[in-house]
C-alpha cells in the first residue's frame, strides 16, 4: 500500500474515531448540544453537564474504544495463528471460556483482580482446548480448528445458560446483560487501554514476522522463525486481550471477525497496516455500537453484543459461502 494511501487510510480512521467519541459523548437520554460539549470538555459550562460528559460519558468511550480495539487485535492475531479469516475468539469459543470462568468466579465471591485471572485462564485454556481436540492424533488443519472451535463454543454457551439457572434471581438481568455486552459499569478505561498500547506495540515489533506466519508454518521454520515460542506469545496475547474485554464489558462477538476482514479488503495483510488499523477501526466500532445501544431505545439500553451480531452474522455467513469449497 502506498504511502499516499496509507495516509489517506489513517486520517479517515482519526477522524472517523474523533467523531465517533464527540458523538458519544453528546448523544444520551440527556442530549448535550455541542456547545455545551466544547465548554464541558474545556472546563466551562454547567457542573451537572462537566460531572455527565467527564466522569460517566467520557470513561465510557474510552472503555469502549480499548475493548473493541483489544478485540480487533484478537482477532487479527488469532486468524494468523489459525490461518483462517473465520476465526475471532467469539466465535472459536475463547470469549466463552472466559465468560464461563468470570462467571463462576463472580458466583463464588471472588474478588475483581481473581475474577481477572479466572477469565484469562478460561480463555487460554478454552484455546489449548481447541487446538487439544482439532490436533488428536493427527495435524491439524485451519478448517478442523474452526469446526472445533465453533462447537466447543456452543457448549461453552450451554455452560453459561445453566451457570444463569442457578444465580440468583436478583443478580440474573445484570449477569445476563454482562454477558451479552454491557458498558453501564464500565469507568475505569485504564487498563484496557493500557493494555490496548501494549498489544499495539509488541505487535508492530514483529509485524513481518506474523506476515511470515500467515503464509504457513513450515515456511516460517525454513526463514529461521521460531515456531513454537512465536505459537505460544500470540496464545498469550489473545487469550489476555479477550479476558480483560470480556471481564471490562461480558462477551462482544464479531468484532475480532468484521474488522480485520475489512481493513485487509482496503489495506492488504501487510500487519504493518492490518495490526493499527484494526485496532482503531474495532474500537470506532464500538463506540458507535454502544452509543446506539444507549440511545436508540433511551432511557432503556440495549446489550451491546446484540448490535454488533446484526453487523457480524450476516458477513460471517458471506465469508462462510466464500470458503465453502475449502472446506
Amino acid at each position: 500500500m502506498n504511502l499516499p494511501r496509507l495516509g489517506l487510510l489513517f486520517s479517515i480512521l482519526a477522524i472517523a474515531t474523533l467523531l465517533s467519541l464527540l458523538l458519544s459523548l453528546a448523544a444520551g437520554s440527556a442530549d448535550i448540544s455541542w456547545g455545551e460539549l466544547w465548554l464541558a470538555l474545556s472546563g466551562g459550562g454547567s457542573e451537572h453537564t462537566r460531572s455527565l460528559i467527564i466522569e460517566l460519558r467520557l470513561p465510557r468511550a474510552l472503555t469502549a474504544f480499548a475493548v473493541g480495539g483489544l478485540l480487533a487485535v484478537a482477532g487479527v492475531l488469532m486468524q494468523v495463528l489459525l490461518r483462517n479469516p473465520l476465526a475471532e475468539p467469539y466465535i472459536l469459543g475463547s470469549s466463552g471460556g472466559a465468560a464461563v470462568a468470570a462467571l463462576l468466579g463472580l458466583m463464588l465471591g471472588w474478588s475483581s483482580t481473581f475474577v481477572d485471572l479466572a477469565a484469562f485462564g478460561g480463555a487460554i485454556g478454552a484455546m489449548i482446548l481447541v487446538f487439544a481436540i482439532a490436533t488428536g492424533t493427527g495435524s491439524w488443519t485451519p478448517t478442523r480448528l474452526l469446526l472445533t472451535g465453533v462447537v466447543l463454543a456452543a457448549g461453552f454457551t450451554a455452560a453459561t445458560t445453566l451457570l444463569l439457572a442457578l444465580s440468583p434471581d436478583q443478580s440474573l438481568r445484570g449477569m445476563l446483560f454482562w454477558l451479552m455486552g454491557d458498558f453501564s459499569f464500565a469507568y475505569a478505561p485504564g487498563e484496557s487501554l493500557w493494555l490496548l498500547g501494549v498489544l499495539l506495540v509488541a505487535g508492530m515489533l514483529v509485524a513481518r514476522h506474523l506476515n511470515i506466519l500467515a503464509r504457513g508454518e513450515l515456511q516460517a521454520a525454513i526463514v529461521g522463525l521460531p515456531v513454537a515460542p512465536f505459537r505460544l506469545a500470540i496464545f498469550i496475547a489473545t487469550s489476555l486481550a479477550t479476558a480483560v474485554s470480556v471481564t471490562t464489558a461480558g462477551a462482544i462477538g464479531f468484532v475480532g471477525l468484521v474488522v480485520p476482514h475489512l481493513v485487509r479488503l482496503v489495506a492488504g495483510s501487510d500487519h504493518r497496516i492490518v495490526l493499527p488499523a484494526s485496532a482503531i477501526a474495532g474500537g470506532c466500532l464500538l463506540v458507535i455500537a454502544d452509543t446506539l445501544a444507549r440511545t436508540l431505545l433511551a432511557p432503556r439500553q440495549l446489550p451491546v453484543g446484540a448490535l454488533t451480531a446484526i453487523i457480524g452474522v450476516p458477513l460471517f455467513l458471506i465469508l462462510m459461502s466464500r470458503s465453502r469449497r475449502s472446506f
